[in-house]
């Protein structure tokens, strides 16, 4: 449970930095990758998260991070629809969202 209650804090503190630097980094960097190392509210912005994540490890060498994607509510969200034709169209949709 330690562990958990970790990550949350670490998290709602990530999300308050990058609330107040949302309005300076939307405009140009809407849609792209920030990731914010919570301790020293530095950051680094990058087109995917990989270049992101390795980006910031390279600059912040054993810090923790909280990821965002600028100017959305959530880093991915991921969405599964299933059609079957039994008679008529049934779909069912699945969305989840990761932050």
């Amino acid at each position: 449970m330690q562990g958990r209650d970790h990550i949350h804090r670490l998290h709602a503190r990530g999300e308050r930095l990058y609330q107040r630097l949302k309005s300076k980094l939307e405009p140009r960097y809407k849609g792209q990758i920030l990731a914010i190392e919570v301790e020293s509210a530095q950051y680094v912005v990058g087109k995917d998260e990989l270049q992101v994540a390795l980006k910031a490890v390279k600059r912040f060498p054993g810090k923790k991070f909280s990821f965002f994607r600028i100017g959305y509510p959530v880093v991915h969200k991921l969405r599964r629809q299933i059609c079957l034709k039994v008679g008529q169209l049934v779909t069912e949709s699945l969305s989840l969202e990761f932050n």
